[in-house]
């Protein structure tokens, strides 16, 4: 009989193969590797499977493949931690500037400027985020809270939904669905 304990070293050997399977020069939101994280997300009902494709999407997806624009994001990340918002947003703007492309930089100005009550810049990064990554479930569930900043439930359940359908078992997102259909006494579909 084999213990549990040697499926799972198992299934972090293979987890870890994964990791270092060939990636393009950018490993942003373009990797190849991200269909079947999604995918995991998707089908996964495992806990821990769920966690560790989350937690590799949010790696791949801050690696912008150019050494300079990482510098920048990790400090960017480091003034927003700081709480010093206006600096991060100037960060992320350089981030952009360098590297429009590159979705994961809007995404964090957009975080930015919502923790700065600028909801309008915001909506708009958010938007960049979404165009150029429609998967980005971080952007469409702070594109949520943005909506219930502003007041809008009805909008923060298109996009708690939105989440969903993205990443199925999003803790939070699945939260806030559940209180807003009740709030607003629509049935699950």
């Amino acid at each position: 009989m084999k213990s549990p304990g040697r499926k799972l070293h198992r299934g972090w050997i293979a987890a870890f193969a994964f990791l270092a399977l060939p990636v393009s020069a950018a490993a942003d939101q373009n990797d190849s590797r991200l269909p079947s994280l999604f995918e995991v997300l998707r089908t996964a009902t495992a806990p821990d499977r769920i966690g560790f494709a989350e937690r590799v999407i949010w790696i791949i997806w801050h690696e912008s493949g150019r050494a300079d624009v990482d510098r920048l994001m990790a400090t960017g990340i480091e003034e927003m931690g700081g709480g010093r918002l206006q600096e991060s947003i100037a960060t992320f703007g350089r981030v952009i500037d360098l590297a429009p492309e590159f979705a994961e930089g809007w995404n964090k100005r957009a975080t930015a400027y919502y923790l700065a009550g600028e909801l309008e810049s915001s909506i708009r990064d958010v938007g960049r985020t979404l165009a150029l990554e429609p998967r980005h479930f971080g952007a469409l569930s702070g594109l949520g809270l943005i909506h219930l900043a502003k007041g809008d439930e009805h909008g923060a359940l298109r996009a708690f939904e939105a989440t969903l359908a993205v990443h199925p078992r999003a803790p939070a997102a699945r939260f806030h669905v559940a209180r807003l259909r009740a709030k607003l006494r629509i049935r699950s579909t």
